[in-house]
């Protein structure tokens, strides 16, 4: 039987998808090589040498900005905001499995920060902290700012995963004499745990590299993209270049390790099923 040939088309959309992953990820794997330039190298190219030098200069004393500041301050963030956005989102997935009076209402409010502009969340809530007289700072109002972007997208994930959940698994729990939070424990939660990672993802990805809704809310104290736009007016070498390769290096490593959890997961519910 000869082998299928593949019609025109094919090749056509197979083009069209490379250029597109060209497009998407071409600028970073330009910024990736520029990260490489020799001690006098330049923002350009061509490379002048090839060496590690402008990664070890990230960890010592520039002459201005706070990058180890900025960094801390933006994992720390983050961390905050993937644990109060997969509370929130597990908490209300729960409690949306049964009706209740103004759930609609309140879903189409928890959700509305999606179409409303960034910048102008930003400004709405860096404006509220300055008439309550509270100095807007990155763990109070840029908290806040930042979990009207990721809660939405949790709450969206957990609605859909609690909406084709089989409730005859609780039923069988508590068949068996499980208490309701023993229901939740062992039954519940290890069976929607790879959304939960998900959702964590999806809130700490967003929260780390979020730049309008933390532009007017971060108070004196940068987060880690403020000080790197801060700094493009002021250095001009390639460690700019070094620390968006290792923030996206981070990046992959974040996304890499909530997949092997997901796969984990899985893999011991199967070993599970198949004792």
């Amino acid at each position: 039987m000869g082998e299928r040939r593949r019609s025109l088309g094919f090749y056509l959309l197979a083009a069209f998808f490379g250029l597109y992953v060209l497009f998407l990820y071409g600028p970073t794997i330009t910024i990736a090589v520029l990260s490489f330039q020799g001690p006098n190298g330049g923002l350009t190219f061509p490379l002048n040498g090839v060496s590690f030098h402008w990664f070890g200069n990230l960890f010592e004393r520039q002459l201005v900005g706070d990058f180890a500041g900025s960094l801390k301050r933006s994992l720390c963030l983050a961390l905050l905001v993937t644990l109060a956005t997969v509370t929130i989102s597990v908490g209300a997935g729960l409690a949306y499995r049964k009706r209740f009076a103004g759930d609609t209402l309140l879903f189409y409010l928890a959700i509305a920060s999606l179409v409303v502009p960034s910048i102008l969340v930003s400004l709405g809530i860096g404006l509220l902290f300055d008439l309550l007289g509270i100095d807007p700072d990155w763990y109070s109002s840029a908290f806040g700012a930042q979990l009207t972007w990721t809660l939405p997208f949790g709450l969206l994930i957990m609605f859909a995963v609690f909406s084709r959940f089989n409730p005859s698994y609780e039923e069988a729990a508590r068949d068996l004499g499980a208490s309701p939070w023993q229901t939740l424990r062992h039954v519940v939660l290890p069976i929607v745990a790879p959304s939960i990672l998900g959702v964590a993802l999806f809130g700490f990805t967003l929260s780390y590299d979020e730049f309008a809704r933390t532009l007017l809310t971060a108070g004196a104290e940068n987060t880690l993209p403020l000080e790197i736009y801060g700094m493009t007016t002021n250095i001009t070498t390639p460690v700019l270049f070094a620390l968006g390769t290792l923030t996206t290096a981070f990046s992959f490593v974040v996304i890499g390790t909530c997949l092997i959890g997901v796969v984990a997961l899985q893999r011991r519910r199967s070993r599970r099923g198949g004792g």
